[in-house]
């Protein structure tokens, strides 16, 4: 019988001997930096002759790994692998579907420190970033194999005399994984895995900066014992392969994970059926967040500073759930600033394969030129106060930025920007910060700092997001405890890690048999 679901701890890299570990990982990985990847469909390695790379956005010359690319051809060919493999894997017990995901978690704690490490180099987290990913990824892997048992038992329906009723729940068929760069593994794992426990078959489309941690999971499925083309793995460009993979009528489904205009594009690709589709394609978005911490004066200042400073510029700021809006009251707004401003100009900027740099690179030159066109942006907007510029180095470093007495309705204060921006607006009334924090097309994290009980309920009520945090930071949702998704432009609110988050992946099927004999 299984333990209860727990949440992975993380690695504490005060202890020397971690930090020799990690030491040893990094070295290690980086001796495969020429390594040549290649495409996995139906259970074999294939090769286009096509190329795509993969760099250190920490040393944008440095290639992590060299991949082939997959052309529409491939998309064909990995659909028809997995609709092969599907007429299989949908009859094999949920038992034993979860138990390869029990075995891939025991895997990748062995590979814990390597895992972390291809992150550290790939999309440039630091080592307490790169470790949290990794364990988050465990713990999908834990949980979603206990959900699946749950499921798989016998689910109550009302009795009714002379019948015989059960519901059971089946798998969809074959579906589309895209996750993003941003959590490599974490959400990747967690989307792919959901899919493949409840019986579906997958082709995965890893996201274009992320490609060898994405094939990290492959390597680890395939030692769990995962059948042959029940997982496919597609490197390529959106342009090339996306839309393509999206719009197949013989996918059922699309798990997605990035920005607001990519996910609308899919469900509006996917809404519309394609010649010899015979379902309706089910989409599970999880897009965008402009998300705000409102602090009042009766709060925890040091507890609220450092939680601002973890959700605002935690991996340089590119994080859906991220801080980039806070609000403070007028009484307490220039002291809290004042600290703020000091602490981030104090946050260590650096390649983050040295442990002693908190804040890497963002993720690749069009990231970077897109942050420094809103930090521009927000000179018109607000008072630069800290940051706004490119910090030194031969990464895409920005400094941690901050502007102040922004004004609602500013561009920097609505449209989502992903990287360590972070603007502040002073109130007067807690209404009017409930007001100015939903007062944006997304819904997906916030947070209030309070000792206030009356302020405390109403923002349970009247702050509309899909995660709502008191006297915590709005980022680092963990599996089982903080069910993950958001409202509005956010997306599906699909809970990830969550009691329901399996149910997008399956169908209900009724079954009645009289019994009148």
């Amino acid at each position: 019988m299984l333990e209860p679901f727990r949440n992975q701890s993380y690695i504490d890299f005060s202890i020397e001997a971690n930090r020799q570990a990690q030491d040893r990982a990094l070295e290690e990985v980086r001796r495969q930096f020429d390594r040549v990847y290649p495409l996995w469909i139906g259970g074999k390695e294939v090769e286009s002759g096509d190329f795509l790379k993969s760099y250190d956005p920490s040393d944008k010359q440095q290639v992590v790994g060299t991949f082939h690319r997959a052309s529409r051809q491939h998309v064909d060919q990995a659909i028809a692998a997995a609709e092969k493999a599907f007429e299989e894997w949908r009859w094999v017990d949920p038992k034993e579907r979860a138990i390869v995901l029990l075995r891939a978690a025991e895997i990748l704690k062995r590979r814990r420190f390597e895992i972390n490490a291809w992150m550290i180099y790939e999309v440039g987290k630091n080592w307490l970033e790169a470790d949290a990913d990794t364990a988050e990824a465990i713990d999908f892997l834990e949980f979603y194999a206990r959900e699946m048992l749950r499921y798989s038992e016998r689910q109550p329906v009302t009795p009714v005399k002379g019948e015989c009723p059960e519901l059971v729940y089946i798998p969809l068929g074959v579906g589309a994984v895209i996750p993003p760069w941003n959590f490599p593994m974490a959400i990747l794992t967690g989307m792919t895995s959901a899919a493949i426990v409840t019986g579906n078959t997958v082709v995965l489309k890893p996201a274009s900066d992320s490609p060898a941690v994405g094939y990290r999971l492959v390597e680890i499925f395939r030692e769990a014992g995962l059948p042959d083309g029940v997982l496919n793995y597609l490197p390529g460009s959106g342009g090339e392969i996306g839309d393509y993979l999206v719009q197949h009528p013989r996918i059922r489904f699309v798990a997605f994970t990035g920005s607001k205009e990519v996910g609308l594009r899919i469900n509006e690709l996917a809404a519309k059926p394609s010649p010899g589709q015979i379902w309706i394609k089910r989409t599970i978005l999880e897009m965008g967040g402009k998300d705000t911490i409102i602090v009042d004066p009766s709060a925890d200042l040091d507890a609220a500073l450092q939680g601002v400073i973890n959700s605002a510029f935690g991996f340089q700021g590119q994080k859906c759930s991220a801080c980039s809006r806070l609000i403070l009251f007028e009484d307490i707004y220039e002291e809290f600033l004042e600290r703020l401003i000091a602490a981030t100009e104090k946050i260590t900027i650096g390649p983050v394969r040295d442990p002693k740099n908190w804040l890497g690179p963002v993720i690749n030159q069009a990231s970077e030129a897109k942050i420094l066109h809103y930090i521009a942006i927000g000179k018109n907007e607000g008072k630069l106060v800290t940051g706004g510029e490119k910090a030194p180095g031969n990464g895409y470093f920005i400094k941690p930025t901050i502007f102040r007495d922004v004004q609602p309705g500013a561009r920097i204060e609505q449209e989502e920007i992903f990287g360590p921006v972070l603007s502040v607006l002073k109130v007067r009334t807690f209404e009017e910060a409930i007001r100015l924090a939903n007062a944006t097309e997304y819904g997906l994290t916030g947070s209030l700092y309070s000792r206030d009980r009356r302020h405390i309920q109403e923002a349970k009520l009247k702050f509309h997001v899909g995660n709502l945090y008191i006297n915590r930071k709005c980022t680092g949702a963990l599996v089982g405890v903080h069910p993950f998704g958001g409202f509005n432009m956010s997306g599906t609110d699909s809970k990830a890690g969550g009691r329901d988050y399996l149910l997008l992946f399956l169908q209900a099927k009724s079954v009645s048999e009289k019994v009148d004999y």
